[in-house]
């Protein structure tokens, strides 16, 4: 996975785990989804079950452990600086989220995670991975932590989003990063991301795959090669530019060059 913001960050994949766990404490946050079987958690001087189709936060510096009976589960661990940033662009202050729930059962909550683990573990592109990092944390830090009193907002909207789509039309070919697209919006990548959708009604990935097929399209209809369309495009490879074009058009950039027909 191709992600710096994530780069130094554990993950977890276990699928029938009957071990028991020492007390221990990490550094980090621990954030993970149980699916099925069962955990037994000792946290915080409360011994708590944890059943399936939940999910089970830990702040950094607290004592647990527990014993797992046919318990499969993922988990990841971002860092304090991680969830602090994203505090910052959602609240206006840096500060820590301490999560008083330390198991949660809320389906939005659930399906967020699942899509971000998802997106990880299928090696979708970065923009896609970020984003649902960025809606996950986003919605646990909205609905699960304690606030902090409140400094200066540290961001600011903007009021067009014009010159970020005219951005990603000069860069098209390029490798655009989501840290890109908000700079040039000069807000934080959690408003950055809302204020796209709004703005387009698309993801920002959804957007530049979008526009990297139409050009593609174009190109395909010129008579260039297959190999040469992708790149031209900006897709990392021909596979990859073949999946995007089907599953906007149905059918395979192939048909369009042998049809020569225009939609």
């Amino acid at each position: 996975m191709k992600l710096p913001l994530l780069s130094d960050t554990a993950f977890e994949n276990i699928a029938d785990s009957t071990d028991n766990f020492a007390f221990h404490f990490h550094d980090t946050y621990t954030i993970g989804l149980t699916h099925r079987g069962l955990f037994t958690s000792h946290y915080e001087h409360r011994i708590i079950p944890v059943y399936e189709h939940t999910a089970r936060i830990i702040n950094p510096g607290e004592i647990h452990g527990g014993e797992s009976h046919a318990w499969q589960y993922t988990n990841f661990y971002p860092d304090a600086e991680l969830l602090s940033t994203l505090y910052e662009q959602m609240y206006g202050e840096k500060k820590m989220p301490i999560f008083e729930r330390h198991i949660i059962e809320d389906e939005a909550l659930f399906r967020h995670l699942i899509a971000f683990f998802q997106a990880v573990y299928t090696d979708e592109a970065a923009m896609v991975v970020e984003s649902r990092l960025i809606d996950a944390l986003g919605y646990l830090i909205a609905h699960y932590a304690r606030k902090a009193a409140p400094y200066p907002p540290t961001c600011h909207e903007p009021k067009a989003m014009s010159t970020v789509i005219e951005y990603i039309h000069d860069n098209i070919e390029t490798d655009i990063t989501l840290n890109a697209l908000a700079k040039t919006a000069h807000v934080s990548k959690y408003h950055f991301l809302r204020l796209f959708k709004n703005h387009t009604g698309l993801t920002p990935h959804q957007y530049i795959i979008a526009k990297r097929v139409c050009k593609a399209k174009t190109l395909v209809m010129q008579g260039e090669a297959l190999s040469h369309v992708a790149l031209e495009a900006g897709f990392s490879d021909q596979s990859h530019f073949i999946r995007a074009f089907r599953k906007i058009y149905g059918y395979s950039p192939k048909t369009l060059q042998k049809s020569n027909f225009i939609l």
